[in-house]
């Protein structure tokens, strides 16, 4: 039996060294090296190929190496009878956690606007806002989004939530279901996505949505690229519905070079860096995956496919 490591243009050799150091009796393989496929039980997978999953008779689970498993719900090379699980540590969740804190000190200190003025030579004061008029809405409370909300809870900010099911986290007003959408909208300033992404979710973040913040609005998505509709973005900032986004993730990746963002100095990129999966911590977590699936038992962070998530 063997553990298949999966991608496109990712160098899985820290990932397979961190495994065996945890495990020397693994026999891990990386794709597209595989000896013999009626060997692979278990795969660990981000942005693999289409269809490779479909190449292993006797797979008998899947696990993504990040928080996101829509790369794996759309392979329809996946029977839908084998399980999915997420990878999700302690260090991910501090990480974006992080992330999303800096983004919003960044908002309100106009740190962007003096980065510019540095490289014009330009000396503006500008005033900070205050946390009291930066109410923060995040979309998804999972272990992500509530992570990020107790940090800024702590951190002395307004924070309130919305998602598929009412959450109960100290400091955070929850609010659940489509019902509670436009209230949860017409009370937050900077809005945060950590949704996962299904078909209920995709080109969530549209014009439409952003009429309903407060304005103006700032958006930082983290959550995935297909969330937002790109042009609707560009309008909501040229009408003055949004005064900027700080974006980690993008429907193609990296971005293109001609992309429109690049113009956008109201817009911060960064390389889908928010929380990236340290080896030893996601080997601990892939190896008790592993032999939970070779025992049949239920794994850690496992996707209900009909939520997506």
């Amino acid at each position: 039996m063997s553990l298949l490591l999966i991608a496109k243009n990712r160098d899985f050799d820290s990932l397979k060294k961190a495994l065996l150091e945890k495990d020397s009796n693994l026999d891990v393989e990386i794709w597209p090296r595989v000896e013999n496929k009626e060997r692979v039980t278990f795969a660990v997978c981000w942005n693999h190929p289409e269809k490779v999953l479909g190449n292993y008779p006797n797979l008998r689970a899947v696990s993504s190496l990040g928080a996101g498993v829509n790369h794996l719900l759309d392979d329809e090379s996946l029977p839908e009878d084998i399980p999915i699980c997420r990878l999700v540590t302690d260090s991910l969740q501090e990480q974006m956690a992080e992330y999303v804190l800096n983004a919003i000190v960044n908002y309100r200190l106009h740190i962007g606007d003096y980065f510019t003025n540095k490289q014009k030579g330009v000396w503006e004061q500008k005033n900070t806002v205050p946390k009291k008029h930066a109410p923060v809405g995040i979309m998804g409370l999972g272990e992500m989004g509530s992570s990020v909300a107790t940090l800024l809870v702590q951190q002395g900010y307004t924070v309130s939530g919305w998602s598929r099911s009412k959450k109960d986290i100290d400091g955070v007003t929850s609010f659940a279901g489509p019902d509670k959408l436009d209230k949860f909208l017409y009370e937050t300033k900077i809005l945060v996505n950590l949704l996962p992404l299904t078909e209920e979710t995709e080109g969530f973040l549209d014009l439409d949505l952003f009429k309903k913040l407060k304005k103006p609005g700032y958006l930082i998505n983290v959550g995935r690229g297909d969330h937002l509709v790109e042009e609707d973005l560009i309008y909501a900032l040229d009408m003055g519905y949004l005064e900027g986004a700080c974006l980690d993730v993008f429907e193609e990746e990296p971005l293109p070079k001609n992309h429109s963002f690049w113009n956008r100095k109201q817009i911060m990129i960064t390389p889908h860096i928010a929380a990236i999966t340290p080896a030893k911590e996601a080997a601990e977590v892939i190896i008790e995956n592993y032999k939970r699936a070779m025992s049949g038992m239920a794994l850690l962070f496992e996707v209900d496919r009909e939520k997506g998530y």
